[in-house]
């Protein structure tokens, strides 16, 4: 039951962190682009169609595989700073879920700079975690 856990957690945050990197690029996209009604309604389906089809149900399977994962490898230091690192996630999944009905709604509130900056979050966050699975220095 552990490796089918393990493989469904893994499944489960390949896909989650596919649309954490794709989303804010959309959003730059959007963003220079939204003056031209064509290309801003092709992009607010795009974005809504990845979070709500991909996304979202990644996030919860993560979590969902992840928690269940706890029983088996237990509970230690490294485990809870990944915890938190996975909250903080959630939190910046949500704050994309904001930026995309900002965007939406047709509110210029995000500069093309400032997204490119924060479609980096995911990737730090990931390198923090997988350094605490692989190495679990605690």
């Amino acid at each position: 039951m552990y490796e089918l856990l393990k493989i469904l957690h893994i499944i489960s945050f390949v896909s989650w962190f596919a649309g954490l990197f794709y989303l804010p690029r959309l959003f730059v996209y959007h963003v220079e682009n939204i003056t031209n009604p064509e290309m801003n309604s092709v992009f607010q389906k795009m974005e809504y169609k990845l979070l709500k089809i991909i996304m979202n149900p990644a996030m919860i399977l993560t979590w969902v595989f992840g928690l269940a994962l706890i029983h088996y490898v237990g509970f230690e230091l490294w485990l809870f700073l990944k915890i938190i690192l996975v909250l903080i996630l959630s939190a910046f999944h949500m704050y994309l879920s904001k930026i995309r009905k900002s965007l939406e709604s047709n509110f210029r509130d995000y500069t093309s700079k400032y997204l490119r900056i924060i479609n980096e979050v995911p990737t730090v966050l990931l390198i923090l975690i997988v350094i605490l699975v692989v190495v679990r220095p605690f």
